[in-house]
């Protein structure tokens, strides 16, 4: 190449490189429900990491934290012939949505980054139709977790309650220090997430196993369940839900700012203890459900990769991307300790985590060693979106106007039969 060729190739290169990221941008519109101030804090990790790829982020954002306004959403979007990039799909929906033809074979991406060897089996396999990648996983959240306001302990002078003989003495003398015991949001999806910790307690990984995932008519019904219900209605008199707090987070705060002693929450709460500053151990304190040690209810959070209607090059480069950063070293950690949750990836060092994000690694170890590692009834990873809907639904009416427990156990037995017949 002669010097002037030099030159001019040279130059095209300085002034290729000085022109915006933008003119060779592509977009990426990512349905989720992450609206609190941890999740938000979360996905903006995501945000920030795609933006610096040069590529344009659009919020698809369906407020709700259960998931059904986004789910109704998306349905509408898609039969639309308009799908977004990607949308916050779990469990058995992303089979069916693949079912269905929409979602896009990932496995030339999850190739390249090696996920066979980086994910355990049972999160691979919520991923995959057909043993092909659809979906990419970002994290695992474990749904049975109490959380505590220490400083009301140490008041109280207590300890946290590892069983539920334990629980109820320490309700006690909080009830009695004038604390309220539990914060707990007033939506169907919350009741639902303490309804399938009483049940793991009280009737162990084989009854939740045969009942939320089996959905076995019997077990359903039968007088485990009853006792599940006396339990929970114990609990439920321990709630005031008559104050006004309905979504998750205004409970949490509660616990935070010191006007109620536990939360029953899935581990995305602690993302709400860190965005103010609170330190586990110090100022709140994490423990498994009583009941539960080294039994793991999980919710894994994903994203379904869509089918793009005509995308251009761009577009697609960016979706690539997408999935690309949610597999990344640095997205899994950071969004991880903004999150509350654990990474998906088994490979990754847990320093730097908090103590009770390593306490939940740990026991998510332990239960997949004990045949004690289950789906989340409450979060859609143990059955379809429909059934869900149903479960919700019932234990939403038994917690507002409870029956007898017998009378309960076959009400939910008959709501969740119908739910697995029904088409919608």
């Amino acid at each position: 190449m002669n010097t002037l060729a030099k030159v001019t190739q040279g130059a095209l290169v300085a002034t290729l490189s000085c022109l915006p990221m933008s003119l060779y941008a592509g977009s990426v519109e990512v349905l989720h429900y992450w609206t609190s101030g941890g999740e938000a804090r979360a996905v903006q990790v995501l945000k920030d990491q795609m933006e610096a790829d040069g590529h344009n982020w659009v919020d698809f954002v369906v407020e709700g934290g259960g998931g059904g306004n986004a789910m109704a959403s998306l349905q509408d979007r898609v039969l639309r012939g308009d799908p977004p990039t990607a949308a916050q799909i779990k469990g058995l929906d992303i089979q069916r949505w693949a079912r269905l033809g929409f979602l896009r074979n990932i496995d030339g991406l999850a190739e390249e980054q090696g996920w066979d060897g980086r994910l355990p089996p049972v999160v691979a396999e919520a991923m995959q139709y057909n043993g092909n990648y659809v979906a990419v996983p970002v994290n695992v959240h474990r749904t049975n977790w109490l959380w505590a306001n220490k400083q009301i302990l140490d008041n109280v002078g207590v300890s946290v309650p590892r069983t539920w003989e334990e629980f109820e003495q320490t309700a006690e003398q909080i009830r009695q220090a004038g604390y309220q015991v539990i914060a707990q949001g007033n939506q169907d999806w919350q009741h639902a997430t303490l309804f399938e910790s009483v049940a793991l307690s009280v009737g162990g990984p084989e009854f939740y196993q045969n009942a939320f995932v089996e959905h076995d008519f019997g077990a359903m019904k039968g007088d485990t369940m009853a006792a599940v219900f006396e339990r929970y209605y114990r609990l439920v008199d321990d709630m005031n839900l008559n104050n006004g707090v309905s979504e998750w987070n205004q409970a949490t705060a509660r616990v935070i700012n010191g006007e109620a002693a536990f939360q029953f929450m899935g581990d995305w709460a602690k993302g709400e203890f860190a965005a103010e500053n609170k330190r586990p151990g110090q100022d709140y304190l994490c423990a498994p459900v009583p009941g539960t040690t080294n039994q793991f209810l999980f919710n894994i959070d994903s994203f379904a990769i869509f089918e793009l209607r005509e995308p251009s090059p761009a577009d697609l480069e960016a979706q690539n991307d997408l999935v690309r950063n949610i597999m990344d070293d640095d997205f899994q950690k950071t969004f991880n300790q903004n999150k509350g949750s654990i990474p998906a990836r088994t490979d990754m060092s847990m320093a730097g985590f908090d103590l009770c994000a390593n306490i939940s690694m740990s026991e998510f170890i332990a239960s997949a060693n004990n045949d004690a590692l289950l789906p989340s009834i409450a979060h859609g990873m143990a059955t379809t979106g429909t059934v869900q809907g149903y479960f919700y639904e019932k234990i939403g009416e038994l917690t507002a106007n409870p029956e007898s427990p017998s009378d309960s156990a076959r009400a939910l037995a008959k709501a969740i039969r119908y739910g697995q017949y029904v088409i919608k």
